[in-house]
């Protein structure tokens, strides 16, 4: 598995955890980044988790509209918490990391929800991440 892959995984499990416990995306980095200082080997992923996570802070309210607008008929609140999340990862690759191709930011959201969320989860994430791409 790439230090991407792994980095986006963290994101989710920073994402998530926040979401379902209520707290701050920045208490949960804290808690993060104090781990990671102690786990060298697992710096490359922490460096772009960080950077996910950072993004999606800055930008969240454009990416929950644009998430939104393309869920079709979906309210984001009643989204599973995991896709709630990798939606969120995969449209901040898409509109904010030119680094990351369109093909790769869609592929690696769908593969982590197939692995982590609903049977329904890797049609649901592809369909509103290509439609995101597809109007921006």
């Amino acid at each position: 598995m790439g230090a991407r892959t792994k980095a986006r995984k963290r994101a989710l499990d920073i994402l998530f955890s926040a979401d379902v416990r209520g707290e701050s995306i920045a208490t949960i980095v804290a808690a993060e980044a104090k781990r990671a200082a102690s786990e060298p080997a697992r710096e490359a992923s922490w460096m772009y988790a960080r950077e996910i996570v950072d993004g999606i802070s800055d930008h969240g309210e454009e990416i929950d509209e644009q998430i939104v607008t393309h869920s079709r008929d979906w309210r984001i609140e009643r989204m599973p918490t995991v896709d709630r999340a990798l939606l969120r990862i995969g449209v901040w690759e898409l509109l904010h990391n030119s680094e990351v191709p369109t093909a790769v930011a869609i592929d690696e959201a769908v593969e982590l929800a197939k692995e982590f969320s609903t049977d329904d989860s890797g049609a649901f994430v592809h369909g509103v991440l290509a439609r995101v791409a597809r109007a921006n």
